[in-house]
């Protein structure tokens, strides 16, 4: 899914969300500038040579064909170095809670035979998925967290950002899904179980990993055919897309209008199904005369409504924020929570507030003392 850009280029102390193309073609003239500039020296004053020599060793990047660059830097925090080591520990210790806590909803909902429903498959689509996810981002960040190098290789950025929007836009239209069987249970529980038979939650949890793969496969084809010239600072945690999008050096505005539409359709639609479906999960559970039929309405569906929330929370206040710099300061640290954050939490929601997982787990732990005992 698409997170707030923030531009960085051969002058990262320049940060803008959207740099107009006037100032793109300054920046060029500036570099051309310099370039003349830097010949004429060289020219005219020879024992300057070695001032001017290009940096040597690990200071030198490779670059291929002068096109694309053998790496990429990720500046990330580096303007704040104390914040490295508090930094890896914490995402160190949320990516371990958030593999065991998925791994656990994956396996409760496999093994206990009252939570195979279409409500828990959805649920260990959404576990395996922030797996994915965070395994696709993590390990990276951690290794340019504890070392002194910043930099992926042109490959993994390509492979990051390949699987991160694949996986960022299946999770919105599988939350969509998740809001439908809801609806479906609490507004039409009569006939639940003929609308969401096997079949159907098969062919939806399929079309929300293919349609995510598809506009994966489109847009960051299409991102990566950019010619970058060289340009490999990227002033973020990871590659995303609209990052790579800001170091091309051709205009771009078709890339711009591609994921615009695609961001309509599987960021903007999922939300608005989501909306529509809750409006009238509101509108049946205030129609339910007993309270406990309402508190049970509302505990099967408060879990579901603080994940969306909690994503469309963090995508919403980064694409809402003013584009200056102290945004982007902001923007990676909300980038680094719903990369972290959210995948975590995931898990601890369902099973805190959930009562059927909850006694699954206690039936779990129960079978494995039971195996372990004897």
């Amino acid at each position: 899914m698409p997170v707030q850009a923030s531009h960085s280029d051969s002058l990262p102390q320049e940060d803008h969300a959207k740099p107009s193309r006037s100032i793109l073609r300054a920046r060029g003239a500036g570099w051309l500038l310099s370039g003349e500039m830097a010949s004429c020296i060289m020219s005219c004053a020879p024992s300057m040579g070695g001032l001017l020599a290009p940096p040597s060793g690990h200071q030198r990047l490779e670059m291929t064909n002068g096109s694309s660059p053998a790496m990429f830097v990720l500046l990330g925090f580096s303007a704040r170095p104390s914040l490295a080591p508090i930094l890896f520990m914490v995402v160190l210790v949320c990516y371990v809670v958030s593999i065991l806590g998925n791994a656990t909803i994956i396996l409760v909902t496999r093994v206990d035979v009252r939570l195979h429903t279409p409500m828990y498959f959805f649920l260990a689509n959404l576990s395996f998925l922030d797996i994915s996810f965070t395994t696709s981002i993590v390990p990276q960040l951690l290794v340019n967290l504890w070392g002194p190098q910043k930099t992926i290789s042109y490959g993994g950025c390509v492979v990051q950002f390949y699987v991160s929007h694949w996986l960022g836009a299946t999770e919105c239209v599988l939350l969509a899904v998740m809001s439908y069987d809801r609806y479906a249970a609490i507004c039409k529980p009569l006939h639940y179980t003929v609308i969401m038979h096997p079949q159907l939650c098969l062919g939806l949890a399929f079309a929300s990993w293919f349609g995510g793969l598809t506009t994966s496969m489109v847009d960051s084809t299409l991102t990566m055919l950019l010619p970058l010239c060289g340009h490999n600072r990227i002033n973020h945690l990871f590659c995303e897309m609209p990052l790579i999008m800001q170091l091309a050096c051709v205009d771009t505005r078709l890339n711009e209008v591609e994921m615009y539409v695609a961001s309509f359709i599987f960021v903007v639609l999922p939300l608005g199904l989501i909306l529509v479906s809750y409006g009238h999960i509101a509108q049946a559970v205030l129609k339910i005369r007993s309270a406990e039929g309402r508190r049970r309405a509302f505990s099967t569906c408060s879990s579901q409504l603080a994940i969306v929330s909690l994503l469309y929370g963090s995508i919403l206040f980064m694409y809402l924020q003013p584009a200056k710099s102290s945004s982007h300061e902001q923007g990676k640290f909300i980038a680094l929570f719903y990369t972290m954050a959210t995948p975590m939490l995931n898990p601890l929601i369902y099973t805190l507030r959930n009562r059927d997982v909850k006694n699954a787990l206690r039936f779990c732990a129960g079978a494995l003392l039971g195996v372990c005992r004897s």
